[in-house]
């Protein structure tokens, strides 16, 4: 089933929470003037999503699509490396989303935007619990596209995927989402790929591919533009 919605190589692992930058605290974490407030205080626009160009969920799916779009909008709602947050849409195992933007991704040094998903560290250990990779591309034009080579391992990093780091970012912590210093979540850079900008990230959930145990697939929190123009 296809839905579409209209609205207004990964990065090092984080595995303690995070002291440093907030949303207050101006520069790359301010709000700016080109976005929009949801009654629910959520932020549309700027750098985060600005629409759900088409939702395609998978076996599985549910949970969260009765929020869509609004629950991938605006910043990450992350709950930190203990237990995962539960502001997300589940994709389903093979679903994929495809997301806009109100500008382009545009390369700079460093990482270009972060994709934000739900895992969680199991207490007193480095494993990881619903940890559910996604493959993610990119596109200029929505038909196009260049995707990150994932490349999933038996070991805690999966460099190129999506879904494995946790999610510290959260408007109610003050937490900045643009900072992927102290953000969590999973980092691209479009250097990596050779691409110079991009309009649309599409996320497509692997656990069909065998590259994840049996879940629910990728649950999608938010993504956040590092760089946009």
């Amino acid at each position: 089933m296809l839905l579409a919605f209209v609205a207004g190589c990964g990065a090092s692992p984080i595995t303690s929470a995070p002291q440093a930058a907030t949303e207050g605290d101006g520069g790359a974490c301010a709000t700016g003037a080109d976005v929009a407030t949801l009654p629910d205080g959520r932020i549309v626009g700027g750098p985060y999503v600005s629409s759900v160009v088409s939702f395609t969920p998978g076996p599985g799916a549910g949970f969260g699509a009765s929020a869509m779009p609004d629950v991938v909008l605006g910043p990450p709602r992350g709950a930190g490396d203990q237990r995962g947050g539960t502001d997300v849409v589940s994709l389903g195992r093979g679903g994929e989303i495809v997301l806009a933007f109100d500008g382009a991704i545009v390369d700079q040094p460093g990482p270009d935007f972060t994709v934000f998903e739900n895992p969680f560290i199991v207490a007193g250990t480095t494993d990881r619990f619903w940890e559910e990779l996604g493959e993610v591309s990119v596109s200029d034009d929505g038909a196009t596209w260049t995707t990150f080579p994932c490349a999933p391992s038996t070991g805690a990093s999966h460099p190129g995927c999506a879904g494995w780091n946790p999610v510290y970012a959260n408007p109610a912590d003050g937490l900045c989402a643009l900072d992927p210093r102290v953000s969590g979540g999973d980092s691209f850079d479009l250097a990596d790929v050779h691409v110079a900008h991009a309009r649309f990230v599409r996320i497509r959930d692997l656990a069909t591919q065998g590259l994840t145990p049996p879940s629910t697939g990728f649950d999608l929190d938010a993504v956040a533009v590092l760089h946009l123009r």
